[in-house]
């Protein structure tokens, strides 16, 4: 019997993405038939205390204080970027060129020109083996993944409508404080590409089409926010009484798009769409919701309620509405490696299935999807919305 080659992955970044990403590389293989064995060789980071402690905990290996050091070891094939936007260029080039897989979380960036470098380097990686793929976890929540597959079967028809929300409300206490994500510095923007490029994204693969153009409106509610505090989960609680600090991101995002025509011959425009993320939604915890209408029959889908896809068939119910899909069947994208019908799946399943999809690219030596092309297209989408916002909301190309 022939052993199962390792993967031996290292890890830049174990906070909140780097628990995620810990937890797919565990598990992946032990609940996947994979052609290559992902090891947790190596994790790296800052603060040798919290690292140390992250590495024990998460099941790593070894540590390094220093990225750079995971780039230069012989025993790391993949690095994992799990770090603030503004890192990802600088890390995905260098491990890239050293020959190096990479998987970088999202957006790819904080600029399109950063995105575009980095998409360049992989290209030219790619035709050496050397493979890469931007982290948009949704697209491996088995619902999702579902209703990408009924609108290749044509069971929507033409797309005429698209209808996207991302709704959390975290940020809802003005007296929540400072993070790396409320620094566009490092993050680039605020909701747009926090959890607007999950929604961008997401809606891009499902149907198959571009967003050509926005007209976009962003809002910052509150405009200063403590600098320390009790940091609980994405944020926490300040004190109120104590020094401040400039918040340089949108809290909010609100655009219609307009995507690229099915028609080759101009016959028609493309759909239309409106898309929303906001971190001040009270009571939506994580709304990740998405509703394409058709000529044939409409979904609609709620990452708070992840188990299930709502399915309207024109055709065969045109009195009955909605009806719901459990998407626990074998049948169903992911499911048959989990448990028996009706028995739910979490947040943390995306990790792993999107673990298992880029392994099983690696090894058979495939482009895994998202490319870093993919992510500079919802990137390009990402500025086209800052321009407009920045231009009182008018129409701005992508």
């Amino acid at each position: 019997m022939t052993e199962t080659k390792p993967l031996r992955v290292g890890m830049v970044g174990y906070a909140f993405m780097g628990a995620a990403h810990s937890h797919a590389w565990r598990t992946a293989p032990r609940f996947f038939d994979l052609p290559l064995v992902p090891e947790l060789t190596a994790v790296a980071g800052r603060n040798a205390d919290g690292l140390r402690a992250a590495a024990s905990k998460y099941g790593w290996n070894s540590v390094e204080t220093d990225w750079r050091r995971l780039i230069e070891r012989d025993d790391i094939d993949l690095i994992d970027i799990c770090t603030p936007g503004n890192t990802h260029a600088e890390i995905a080039i260098a491990a890239l060129e050293a020959g190096k897989h990479v998987l970088c979380e999202k957006p790819l960036a904080n600029t399109v020109e950063e995105a575009e470098k980095m998409t360049a380097v992989a290209q030219a990686a790619a035709e050496r083996g050397v493979l890469s793929m931007c982290g948009f976890s949704y697209r491996r929540t088995p619902a999702l993944a579902l209703a990408k597959r009924m609108v290749d079967d044509g069971r929507l028809g033409e797309i005429r409508h698209v209808r996207a929300q991302y709704l959390q409300d975290w940020l809802s206490d003005a007296d929540a404080p400072l993070t790396w994500r409320l620094d566009k510095s490092k993050s680039g923007s605020g909701s747009l590409g926090d959890i607007g490029a999950h929604s961008i994204d997401a809606a891009q693969w499902i149907t198959g089409l571009k967003v050509t153009g926005v007209s976009a409106l962003l809002e910052t509610f509150v405009k200063e926010r403590p600098v320390g505090g009790d940091f609980v989960g994405l944020g926490g609680h300040g004190g109120a009484d104590g020094p401040r600090g400039p918040v340089t991101v949108d809290d909010a995002a609100l655009f219609t798009a307009r995507f690229e025509s099915t028609h080759d011959d101009g016959a028609a425009a493309g759909p239309i769409g409106i898309f929303e993320a906001t971190r001040f939604a009270l009571g939506r915890k994580n709304a990740m919701r998405l509703e394409l209408n058709g000529t044939k029959g409409s979904i609609s889908f709620d990452f708070e309620d992840m188990n299930s896809l709502q399915f309207y068939d024109a055709a065969l119910e045109p009195d009955a509405g909605f009806r719901k899909i459990m998407v626990t069947e074998p049948s169903h994208p992911y499911t048959a490696n989990w448990w028996p019908t009706g028995h739910g799946l979490g947040y943390e399943h995306g990790f792993t299935h999107q673990v298992v999809d880029l392994v099983t690219a690696i090894g058979a030596g495939e482009q895994p999807s998202p490319s870093f092309a993919d992510a500079l297209q919802v990137q390009k989408v990402l500025a086209a919305v800052e321009a407009s916002a920045d231009n009182a909301s008018r129409w701005q190309n992508v």
